[in-house]
């Protein structure tokens, strides 16, 4: 296997790459580490690489990057989850930055301990009021990653059933594993199948968790919330809604898919991800006081991690107050709106499946293609994100479109003529 990788990565280093080559080897000698290590310095001294490549400023629509060759490029970027532009709002920064100067840089603690500031009580209270309902709470966590973590793995114990879309994020996944329940999954979106799963549960006497997405980052396409929860309510399931990159963009006041197909009260749980349309890093739940008292007290994730750091908290402080503005219903009208137009250029032409988001999918198909169409995209104008297997399903492989309320027509028209001319270079368009 060893002399078949050397031969490969020698030959054609850049076509022949998947995500998963070097996941794993058998044995003691690491020959996964010391295969991929080679390959690297391959792609790198060829100017290939196009994955951590260095933004030397803020994520605007229009950024910079520096490949480790030390070229440039400017970029029209499509890779940002900054929806609503908030992460470099003026008032947004002044936030942060007075929350710095009054707290310091870190929390320097677990916030069940002595991480917690009065700003984050803030920041919980300001999520509370967003979503606007009576005896619910919001738990804190430093990343979005470890809120799915943290509450699944809290509410389910061994024995217990967690039943999952299969389209559902990693951070869902490994909430589940983490948590020792049982694992089931059904078919994407689809609540039929969904109740033939339940029906084989004790779910008389078992807790169940059923999770799905707001909106799916791999589709673009929302879940279907109102029939996963009535399903999931008729066997005694609880429910929980990862709204990572649908909060504060969806639903007439921001409040997520969930407020958009009228299920907010009925929702257990709902993650928010403050790394997309927040502008910041970290995470929370929001749900029942009840149950985000008894998740900060047993989220391992929560109890054994730092605190958010108090610049961040505030900078989000402010981004929800906009959010839930006149300036947030601005924002989510133009999203929408450059969301339809790219959309459109792109319909027809080549795959974009079912989306409906702001996320906007083009499935180029062989995964091999990930690395050469990466570095064409790049050296054509735009910065964009590349999903492949096994993240994805095999060959199903694609670009994905992250479009933002700030950016305009010309931007968008820049970057569906570069995915344009590439679907055309690498032989994936469809009309």
């Amino acid at each position: 296997m060893t002399d078949f990788f050397d031969k490969l990565i020698q030959e054609e280093p850049y076509t022949q790459y998947t995500l998963d080559m070097f996941s794993r080897s058998a044995g003691k000698d690491h020959a996964e580490i010391k295969q991929f290590a080679k390959w690297r310095e391959l792609v790198t001294g060829a100017n290939k690489y196009t994955f951590e490549v260095p933004h030397l400023g803020a994520q605007t629509p229009e950024i910079s990057v520096r490949r480790e060759s030390g070229d440039e490029y400017d970029l029209v970027s499509f890779a940002s989850y900054n929806y609503l532009g908030y992460s470099y709002h003026p008032e947004v920064i002044q936030g942060a930055k007075d929350a710095l100067d009054h707290y310091g840089l870190g929390a320097t603690g677990s916030p069940l301990l002595n991480g917690t500031f009065q700003i984050h009580k803030e920041l919980e209270d300001g999520i509370s009021d967003f979503f606007g309902q009576e005896d619910y709470g919001v738990s804190l966590f430093s990343s979005g990653y470890g809120a799915n973590l943290g509450a699944i793995s809290a509410f389910i114990h061994k024995g217990d059933h967690v039943v999952l879309d299969r389209s559902s994020h990693a951070s869902l996944i490994d909430g589940a594993v983490l948590s020792q329940g049982k694992i089931s999954l059904f078919r994407h979106n689809d609540a039929e199948f969904l109740e033939k799963v339940l029906k084989r549960i004790d779910y008389e006497n078992s807790r169940i968790l059923v999770c799905c997405e707001g909106v799916y980052s791999t589709d673009g396409d929302y879940g279907t919330l109102r029939d996963i929860i009535d399903v999931s309510k008729k066997y005694g399931a609880a429910v929980l809604v990862d709204e990572a990159h649908s909060l504060l963009v969806a639903g007439e006041n921001g409040r997520g898919v969930c407020e958009e197909q009228d299920v907010l009260s009925e929702a257990d749980m709902i993650i928010a991800t403050f790394s997309k349309s927040f502008g910041g890093v970290g995470g929370c739940l929001y749900a029942k006081k009840k149950v985000t008292n008894y998740i900060n007290y047993y989220a391992r994730s929560r109890m054994f991690s730092c605190a958010l750091d108090p610049g961040v908290t505030g900078g989000l402080i402010k981004a929800v107050e906009l959010a839930g503005s006149a300036d947030g219903d601005d924002r989510r009208k133009r999203i929408s709106e450059n969301a339809d137009y790219l959309r459109s250029k792109l319909a027809g032409r080549v795959d974009i499946g079912t989306s409906s988001s702001w996320i906007i999918p083009v499935i180029y198909g062989d995964e091999r293609l990930t690395l050469p169409l990466s570095d064409y995209l790049q050296k054509n104008g735009i910065d964009i994100s590349l999903m492949t297997f096994p993240a994805v399903p095999k060959n199903k492989s694609r670009i994905r479109a992250f479009v933002t309320s700030e950016h305009t027509h010309e931007q968008l028209d820049v970057g569906a003529e570069a995915i344009l001319k590439a679907a055309e270079e690498y032989n994936f368009l469809t009309e």
